[in-house]
């Protein structure tokens, strides 16, 4: 499978703006990507004023990466805000190359900038199925709690972390993607946007793509930057076999 990294530096609460550079990335790439990875937040940045910028759940921005995905005939997924029943959500979309799609909402809320306070949290995990392939999407500080990701019965081949996660931490952004590959024995892809908000929050970018021992398939990038990668379903299944690992794992549920 073939899948697009697009990292860029998303302009402040601007949808009309972001909305169009994402189009002109997504156009300009080959015809044969069969996804494509977009940041945490990528019409608005990491905005703690989702009154301002909320959209229904099939508003606007769904219907253009709709649209997107199906000229492209690509899959397409990041996150954006969402206004439901009078609450606010840090929303995932995975849409499919037929404009169909899958949701979900960002579990862990990021307490230091008071995320938690503007917005609900999602109580279910997403196991998305395309092309053969199992793949688990999650956002940023997500990543911080390996439990919520850890591997269940090998029921994900590729585990996808959108994100806007600042530079001043971003050490742990390279450690612990690369921690989530080697313990779930998964792909990882991590998308993260890159630039300076409004706050003076420096993000640096670093999306990555690391394979299932946790060596890097793509390397940390900076700036704004479009990079495929290639990922193969049998090379990871040979492993799994040889390096039974996942074998010995506890077993639990979240509730």
């Amino acid at each position: 499978m073939k899948i697009a990294l697009l990292q860029f530096n998303t302009l402040w609460e601007d949808k009309a703006a972001n909305l169009e550079k994402v189009a002109k990335l997504i156009r300009s790439l080959p015809n044969d990507v069969d996804l494509v990875v977009l940041p945490e937040m990528f019409t608005t940045g990491f905005t703690m004023n989702p009154e301002l910028v909320a959209e229904d759940e099939q508003g606007k921005t769904l219907q253009i990466i709709q649209e997107l995905a199906l000229n492209k005939q690509t899959a397409i997924t990041g996150s954006w805000v969402v206004k439901e029943e009078n609450n606010y959500y840090n929303r995932l979309y995975f849409v499919f190359p037929d404009g169909s799609f899958q949701t979900y909402n960002k579990r862990h809320l990021f307490t230091l900038a008071g995320e938690e306070k503007v917005y609900n949290p999602g109580n279910k995990k997403l196991i998305v199925s395309y092309k053969g392939w199992n793949i688990c999407p999650l956002v940023c500080y997500d990543l911080r709690f390996p439990v919520y990701s850890r591997i269940v019965n090998q029921n994900y081949d590729l585990l996808i972390y959108v994100a806007s996660w600042p530079d001043r931490r971003i050490d742990a952004w390279d450690a612990l993607l690369k921690a989530r590959a080697i313990e779930n024995m998964s792909y990882v892809i991590a998308v993260n946007r890159c630039g300076t908000d409004p706050n003076s929050v420096f993000y640096s970018g670093h999306s990555q793509a690391l394979d299932y021992m946790g060596s890097y398939l793509q390397p940390p990038m900076t700036n704004e930057n479009v990079k495929i990668i290639t990922i193969e379903k049998e090379p990871l299944l040979k492993a799994r076999t040889k390096f039974a690992f996942l074998n010995d794992a506890d077993n639990f549920e979240i509730k």
